[in-house]
């Protein structure tokens, strides 16, 4: 009887020894073969290594918007083809109308085979909503003196001398891509100002801005006056200038464009002998101001 009774009890110590250490078993949280270095990932290092894996890309700035102040322009219409351009009759040109900083071309094409264009891509010509510009019928008139009739486009312009993309369907009823520009702003005929940067040389001279432009609608004439009165004469495109003024600082008539950097020389006599200097002049046309009686 004792043995069956110590029997008994040696049994029921291993049974809660047993339960002992099942209770204890859920305190881990990883298999026992578990290691820092294959355990699962929190979100936030999941976060962390994505973004250390994906490249840096570097950006380009975007370019701010060249709007000109109102007014009327001859400008060149620049394209990617030579099946696609203003009509010979106006030079590759077309005029600029900014009204209220809004900026419309208006261009006379080469014939009536451009039926629309659109401005954005033939892809995008071709979704549903998309507004397409209609043709404006031009006459052109020739050297020879004969006229034509062809079609026109008011296109609008977000930039001055930025490209974009203006897309066009012909009588073939199919979308072509182009890229185009407006450059080369040339104001109607009167007098204005516009800011000048002159670089170049040693540094030491300056220009005053804004200058004094005169426009007779194809030529832009621009009077430049030095803070020196040592400048005897001055060459553009291989053309000498002579100052205008007799006394005080050295001021001269050239002829000039916007918005392109125009290299010219300069003969001082302020050194032991004459040098030729070369320098830099940029026309901003987003500057130019209207004098009161230009129209």
């Amino acid at each position: 009887m004792k043995k069956t009774v110590k029997l008994v009890s040696a049994l029921l110590c291993a049974l809660l020894l047993a339960g002992c250490g099942a209770s204890e078993a859920p305190a881990a949280t990883t298999a026992p073969w578990a290691s820092a270095e294959t355990a699962a990932p929190t979100a936030a290092e999941e976060t962390v290594a994505a973004t250390a894996a994906t490249p840096t890309q570097e950006t380009e700035p975007a370019l701010s918007a060249k709007v000109l102040p109102d007014g009327e322009y001859t400008v060149d219409f620049e394209t990617d083809s030579g099946m696609f351009r203003a009509n010979e009759a106006c030079n590759g040109k077309g005029t600029l109308t900014v009204k209220d900083g809004i900026q419309t071309l208006h261009v006379s094409l080469q014939s009536k085979k451009i039926v629309n264009l659109y401005p954005g891509t033939a892809d995008q010509a071709q979704q549903d909503g998309a507004v397409w510009l209609e043709p404006t019928v031009d006459t052109v008139t020739y050297s020879d003196g004969l006229s034509e009739e062809v079609f026109g486009f008011d296109i609008p312009v977000a930039s001055v001398g930025q490209e974009f993309d203006l897309a066009l369907i012909g009588t073939k009823g199919v979308w072509y891509d182009h890229k185009v520009s407006v450059q080369n702003p040339m104001p109607q005929a009167g007098s204005y100002t516009c800011a000048v940067e002159l670089s170049g040389g040693s540094g030491r001279a300056s220009i005053a801005s804004p200058a004094a432009l005169v426009s007779d609608g194809e030529t832009l004439i621009a009077t430049i006056v030095w803070s020196s009165p040592n400048y005897e004469y001055m060459i553009v495109d291989d053309v000498q200038y002579d100052p205008i003024q007799k006394e005080g600082n050295s001021t001269f008539e050239i002829p000039v464009s916007l918005d392109r950097e125009l290299a010219v020389s300069a003969s001082t006599t302020a050194m032991s002998t004459p040098h030729l200097v070369q320098y830099t002049l940029y026309f901003d046309s987003t500057t130019l101001t209207a004098n009161a009686q230009t129209p």
